[in-house]
């Protein structure tokens, strides 16, 4: 007889199927994170180091590769705006719900982990039964009439051969990180739209004031017009000029004060709040300093930055891991179960020697024919990962735009706010000079008018465009991430997801 534990070959059999058995191969591509973009810059021009001037509306310095602080809103040095953004962060449903989110993805990865770990069950089962009189009767006591109590453990165990179970739990591990860096663009887009409401606020609290002062100006010199006409000084016709464009000008103050009302509305929503309960902070173009030193990251670092293309490399890596988890499916499968317990005719007896049972049993599938339907699930997993490859690339591409038109919008506006503020200078200068001719009669109302109308325009272009200055810095610091990583909290979080990764690691 041969000893079939000392055969050299089946030895190496044995072994290799236990190392399989054991450790398991993970079938499919291993994920590998795409490389950042060699590109030095995001503009084809080189970066300016300083755009804008301190006469005209404030300088600002380009610093190339400086880092981004994690509340980057407070640059703006408005306290009521940082108060404001923090409840927004604390109170918002949306960020409720994204954070739930998360908590449900993390639990369904750790759900999945417990299929690296065998399953134990218990049962008891006590049942009373009549054997038929042409048999035997089952119990040492003959009786045909007798109780059967059971109690079991039962256990089942799938070794993860082929790393089935593994790229499972690598794929909902990947979109829980997807869904934490949705989180992250949640409160990014957040704390931006109120930072941007805040913005819109002021100017249009500009907008309505500068109307205000135009309409008081106006009617101080329809009442002199009206005066000069009782004395017959002056025509008529002037008087009902003035009154025509004085109505003109208080018909633009309603659109001006619903969209303040609206806006406010906005910024009470984004806290959180009902539209019943307005927020107390109110913003001015004053209460608002531009950032006077803004942060460019390398494009080398944007990748890791924006909230969106980390949340597109996890829906990638959770791809790749699908495509392993078809290739799985397609090659079989083992599962190991066995029970031990006890069976007694009385529970007193349920535990004495000669009471015991048991069974192990081993069940091996596979796949002999499904008509193709396990190949094309193989393919539609590799047409997915082709798929989230694009849309990662995509959201690449429309990255480097968003840093892109905030820095073309930053030089741009900055240069329109300088001419703006010298228009308004020449049109306030020139309404002055008619106001002085009209009192000595050498020009007539309809000069005045239309100097009142070029002041006007020209104070709103002004502030339209300081406007711009400030929204354009809010778009470049949120195009650039704005910053997550530096939160204390994002550091917790990052230690636990390496913790998990390693207990995840231990397990399999």
């Amino acid at each position: 007889m041969v000893n079939t534990f000392n055969h050299p070959c089946k030895s190496a059999a044995a072994a290799v199927a236990l190392t399989l058995v054991l450790a398991g191969c993970a079938v499919g591509p291993n994920f590998k994170a795409p490389a950042a973009p060699s590109e030095s810059g995001y503009l084809k021009d080189t970066l300016p180091a300083q755009v804008g001037s301190a006469d005209a509306g404030g300088a600002q310095s380009l610093s190339v590769d400086r880092d981004i602080p994690a509340q980057w809103w407070t640059l703006f040095h408005s306290k009521p705006l940082a108060d404001l953004v923090d409840e927004s962060l604390k109170h918002n449903p949306n960020i409720d719900v994204a954070r739930a989110a998360l908590r449900e993805a993390n639990e369904t990865t750790r759900s999945q982990v417990g299929a690296y770990f065998p399953t134990v069950t218990g049962s008891f089962n006590p049942t009373r039964q009549q054997t038929p009189a042409v048999l035997s009767s089952a119990v040492n006591s003959g009786a045909y009439i007798y109780a059967l109590h059971t109690a079991q453990l039962n256990i089942s165990y799938t070794p993860d051969v082929f790393g089935l179970n593994r790229r499972t739990v690598e794929s909902l591990d990947a979109q829980a990180e997807s869904q934490r860096f949705q989180l992250e663009a949640a409160k990014l887009s957040l704390a931006s739209n109120v930072v941007v409401a805040a913005i819109q606020e002021a100017s249009l609290r500009a907008q309505i004031d500068s109307t205000h002062r135009l309409i008081e100006l106006q009617r101080n010199v329809l009442d002199s017009y009206k005066r000069e006409v009782v004395l017959g000084q002056e025509n008529e016709i002037d008087v009902l000029t003035q009154e025509a464009q004085l109505a003109q000008n208080e018909a633009a103050l309603p659109p001006l004060e619903k969209q303040l009302a609206q806006q406010r509305d906005l910024l009470t929503a984004l806290a959180g709040r009902l539209s019943a309960e307005e927020i107390e902070a109110t913003f001015s173009l004053d209460s608002l300093q531009l950032p006077a030193d803004l942060p460019v990251s390398l494009p080398s670092k944007l990748v890791a930055q924006r909230p969106d293309i980390r949340a597109a490399e996890a829906e990638l890596h959770s791809a790749s891991a699908e495509v392993g988890v078809a290739i799985a499916n397609r090659l079989p499968n083992l599962a190991i179960t066995g029970s031990y317990g006890t069976a007694a005719a009385t529970i007193g007896t349920l535990f004495t020697p000669g009471s015991s049972l048991w069974t192990i049993a081993g069940d091996l599938t596979a796949p002999v024919f499904d008509a193709g339907t396990l190949k094309h699930r193989q393919r539609a997993a590799e047409a997915a990962y082709d798929q989230a490859e694009a849309q990662y690339r995509a959201t690449v591409v429309t990255a480097f735009q968003n840093v892109a038109d905030s820095l073309h919008a930053i030089a741009s506006d900055a240069e329109a706010l300088r001419t703006a503020q010298n228009a308004e200078r020449a049109a306030k200068h020139s309404l002055d000079i008619a106001q002085k001719q009209l009192l000595l009669g050498d020009v007539g109302s309809l000069v005045v008018i239309n100097a009142e109308q070029t002041w006007l325009q020209a104070r709103l272009n002004t502030i339209n465009a300081q406007a711009n200055r400030l929204s354009d810095s809010a778009a470049l610091l949120q195009a650039l991430g704005g910053g997550w990583w530096n939160d204390p909290e994002n550091g917790k979080v990052m230690e636990g997801d390496k913790a998990a990764a390693a207990s995840t690691a231990t397990a399999s």
